[in-house]
């Protein structure tokens, strides 16, 4: 795969990373729906990849998915219909992720080859829109998921368009009665394991849009950033995050 951290390939990028599809109590893909449609102004067709669903068919997941773009006027193809899914990527207009299970997700496209051509579509400022998994392969790896590991991908390596971690669904604490970790005490663990990366801790109701080479935070929440040796911060939608490109 080709390097995906030269900042000038990074200005051609057009990606919506959201933390979550769907608020409590909300219908599925409800609050995101206003930017999707304004990151994908002027698509008629989109590529679908719907390899983080478990226990629901990959069908039943184009269909709902299908069913919120109907709003917006987009049709919605699901790659694994494809028996050429490569070729189905390179000839996206653009390509949405669906959230789910991280290690399905990512062992079902490291098999079909898809990582190296969505990479080679994002550089070339095709859209690219994805939620919590669809979020997390974007990354460098996914090894800031909050998934449990219920298949074995080839590696952690994921598509890598941006060169820092995101862990979706960030909580600021644990339920109440629950002793195990926090989810900081993890992110802790990983930038002791990893020092050079920073790690977005993007709460739900939140996204990171990157195009022209910039990056802002959508969402009424702020985001936890983290690094090894730099202090635990929190930044919102008015400061300036270029320094993660």
């Amino acid at each position: 795969m080709e390097d995906s951290f030269d900042t000038k390939k990074l200005i051609t990028m057009n990606l919506l990373l959201i933390s979550n599809s769907t608020m409590a109590g909300g219908e599925y893909l409800s609050y995101p729906m206003p930017q999707i449609k304004k990151h994908l102004e002027g698509i008629k067709e989109i590529v679908f990849v719907p390899y983080a669903a478990v226990t629901f068919s990959y069908a039943d997941y184009e269909k709902k998915v299908q069913n919120r773009f109907n709003e917006i006027g987009v049709k919605v193809h699901s790659i694994h219909r494809s028996k050429e899914p490569r070729k189905m990527i390179l000839n996206a207009q653009a390509i949405c992720v669906g959230g789910g299970n991280t290690f399905a997700l990512i062992k079902k496209m490291q098999e079909q080859g898809l990582l190296e051509p969505i990479l080679r579509k994002i550089k070339s400022d095709v859209p690219y829109l994805g939620w919590s998994a669809g979020s997390n392969v974007c990354c460098p790896t996914i090894s800031t998921t909050n998934d449990m590991p219920i298949v074995q991908p080839l590696s952690f390596k994921a598509i890598g368009a941006i060169k820092f971690q995101i862990n979706p669904h960030y909580l600021d604490a644990n339920p109440e009665g629950h002793a195990g970790e926090t989810r900081e005490q993890r992110i802790l663990e990983y930038i002791k394991a990893n020092p050079k990366k920073w790690v977005v801790g993007l709460r739900e109701g939140c996204m990171l849009k990157i195009q022209n080479g910039r990056i802002h935070l959508i969402g009424e929440k702020t985001m936890r950033l983290f690094k090894y040796g730099t202090v635990t911060r929190e930044l919102g939608k008015d400061d300036d995050l270029s320094f993660l490109l």
